[in-house]
């Protein structure tokens, strides 16, 4: 596996795999490495000759007071782990090779009606860095294809929209969500965790499981939502939002069918996301 740190280097490259007529598969990263990342790359591989995956703690999508220093980097752990998942190339670039004006003169993108509520309620800004930065590595890598992890299911659906929006020949596939033994789903902040917080984290996706049950046999959804809440605080979590939304993310109505609880808690100083989807009954 090489790594590259400049876009010249890069798009040489990628100029060569195309040439050679190779399918190029994407896998944007921050770093950090976990088992959910490297099903994105396999599944990347199931897909293309050449996966391509960048690193890169991006400072355009966190806010003020959000965890940007302490954010983990270990580059050569992750290189290890990439190398050993079957990825051809790893683009890491510093923060001055793509935003070589500063963040404030740095042109953006923004994805307009997706991204209100849920994440976008309570990180105002997120969306537009994750949606400029995603956009960036889109025009430099040029891929065939992407890989998103379901887990965080708002920014899969803003990339969708963006991707749609902007006419981009990019198919995006969304890699369901890989989880611990005890159900929690993998995320680099997990590390953050204490002993009795990580023991605390998996009534998350437990209290999911147990609306879904219940949403699926016909309960009513606002009296479940509300004990669901209760349930987590009851578990020591502090919830952000539980929201039952359309698959793309728009407010349920009678004749939804297909839908998604999401959900976001603080343990903590750390914050989790989690999702499940559902059909509700007629």
């Amino acid at each position: 596996m090489r790594t590259l740190r400049d876009i010249p280097a890069l798009r040489e490259v990628l100029g060569n795999a195309r040439r050679r007529g190779e399918r190029i598969a994407l896998v944007p990263t921050m770093g950090n490495l976990h088992d959910g990342h490297l099903a994105l790359v396999a599944a990347a591989r199931e897909r293309a000759e050449m996966v391509v995956a960048t690193i890169f703690v991006n400072p355009l999508q966190f806010g003020a007071g959000e965890d940007l220093d302490a954010y983990p980097r270990t580059l050569e752990e992750d290189q290890s782990r990439l190398e050993a998942a079957g990825c051809e190339l790893l683009f890491a670039p510093d923060t001055s090779t793509l935003y070589p004006r500063g963040l404030e003169a740095q042109t953006r993108i923004v994805v307009p009606e997706v991204t209100e509520g849920l994440c976008g309620a309570s990180r105002p800004g997120h969306f537009d860095g994750v949606s400029t930065v995603v956009g960036m590595l889109f025009n430099l890598v040029q891929p065939d294809l992407a890989c998103f992890g379901e887990k965080d299911y708002q920014q899969l659906a803003v990339i969708r929209r963006m991707v749609t929006d902007l006419h981009l020949p990019i198919e995006i596939v969304g890699v369901p969500i890989v989880r611990a033994a005890d159900g929690l789903a993998l995320s680099s902040r997990n590390g953050y965790l204490s002993t009795e917080q990580r023991a605390s984290a998996p009534c998350l996706y437990a209290t999911l499981c147990r609306l879904r049950d219940k949403l699926e046999s016909g309960t009513d959804a606002s009296t479940s939502l509300a004990h669901g809440w209760a349930d987590l605080q009851a578990a020591g979590l502090d919830p952000d939002y539980l929201k039952l939304r359309t698959c793309d993310l728009r407010p349920v109505t009678t004749s939804t069918r297909e839908a998604v609880l999401l959900a976001a808690v603080r343990l903590g100083s750390t914050r989790l996301i989690d999702n499940l989807t559902l059909t509700l009954p007629h």
